[in-house]
């Protein structure tokens, strides 16, 4: 063999050596990127998970720090009954926030609908069945006109909800003359209106009517938005209102529709709240705006829209449940859990994120 095709032979060599180890490399990057990639659109096409496991690792931490009491089937289901306003009142703000807007009138627009449900009993003598029902419905009105707004006339979400935030909250002091109505003056009219707040046993576990009310609320919604067409075009809206209306989607009737149901939904937990508090004050649910997207963000639910789900919110109101229980069973100052839950939403904004810059 001549010295020219001995040269000619390793350099081949050398060249299938190489390549089989850049294959190799690549090979190995490839694997170890699918598993990362396989990992990321399992949370993203799972947006309930990620709160449900800081759920269960809230639990199982406070339960360590302060003690067995913790696991009692009793303070899981108090913290159920501490978030159950927040919790309704989320699930309208989920509706919205998956359309890619926001909501900062919810907590009003709930306030108002319980001062409407008991003036009209106490002032005009109407029916509690009939009042409930009007105030639900006239949540549904408020609700719409914050869809009008952002959807006809195109005002962005923010903008709209934070004025009709201060309208309904004006609203809510100058038509209720900015009187309590009692406790007992609500029990003389109807126990109706404090129905939601009572409470039932099983075993050791104490569960009020408005945890009741939350739970079925919540899976019909999950049901509504994961098996029919209205639920699909919620989605569809969030994730890029171009195509859906491409699609045949009416981008303006749905952004109308979703807003009027969180406000009928905002109405409903007027009714929870009477229940909760006992009374009807205007200074009741005065955070409820916040303590929604809080749930909501926590939960999992992209504040860009598109991706998000009605566990996660449930997830999310019950992680801040767990965090404001278990720092006071540990004697800690109350601006704890603010500070705890800050640093939540902070995580929960940079994990939707990381996932959503994968996933796309």
């Amino acid at each position: 063999m001549s010295k020219q095709s001995t040269t000619v032979k390793l350099s081949s060599d050398f060249e299938t050596v190489l390549a089989d180890s850049s294959s190799q490399v690549a090979s190995f990057d490839t694997n170890e990127k699918s598993l990362m990639m396989k990992f990321q659109h399992f949370l993203h096409s799972s947006p309930a998970m990620v709160p449900l496991i800081v759920l269960i690792m809230s639990i199982i931490f406070f339960g360590a720090l302060v003690g067995g009491k913790f696991f009692s089937a009793f303070a899981l289901t108090l913290i159920l009954q501490q978030v159950a306003i927040t919790g309704i009142v989320g699930l309208a703000q989920t509706l919205v926030v998956l359309t890619a807007g926001i909501d900062l009138s919810v907590g009003a627009i709930m306030v108002l609908s319980s001062v409407i449900m008991g003036q009209f009993t106490m002032r005009y003598g109407i029916p509690a069945p009939v009042s409930i029902l009007c105030g639900i419905g006239f949540g549904g009105l408020m609700g719409a006109l914050n869809g009008f707004l952002v959807a006809k006339i195109k005002l962005p979400p923010f903008i709209v909800t934070l004025g009709t935030w201060q309208i309904y909250s004006a609203t809510v002091y100058i038509y209720g003359n900015n009187e309590t109505i009692r406790s007992q003056d609500i029990e003389a009219a109807s126990p109706l209106f404090q129905l939601l707040g009572h409470s039932f046993r099983i075993g050791s576990a104490v569960f009020t009517y408005g945890v009741v009310l939350l739970l079925i609320m919540a899976a019909v919604l999950w049901y509504i938005l994961s098996k029919t067409a209205w639920g699909r075009h919620v989605y569809a809206v969030g994730d890029d209102p171009e195509a859906a209306k491409l699609a045949g989607v009416s981008v303006t009737k749905m952004l109308i529709s979703v807003y009027l149901f969180a406000g009928v939904i905002c109405g409903i937990a007027g009714w929870a709240l009477i229940g909760r508090v006992g009374s009807i004050s205007p200074q009741s649910g005065q955070f409820a705006n916040i303590e929604s997207i809080t749930a909501v963000v926590i939960g999992g639910t992209s504040l860009f829209g598109g991706r998000g789900s009605i566990l996660g919110t449930i997830f999310g109101a019950m992680t801040v449940g767990v965090f404001a229980l278990g720092l006071r069973l540990w004697g800690t100052d109350p601006q704890w859990t603010f500070l705890t839950v800050g640093v939540l939403i902070i995580s929960a904004v940079a994990v939707d994120q990381w996932i959503r810059k994968v996933a796309g």
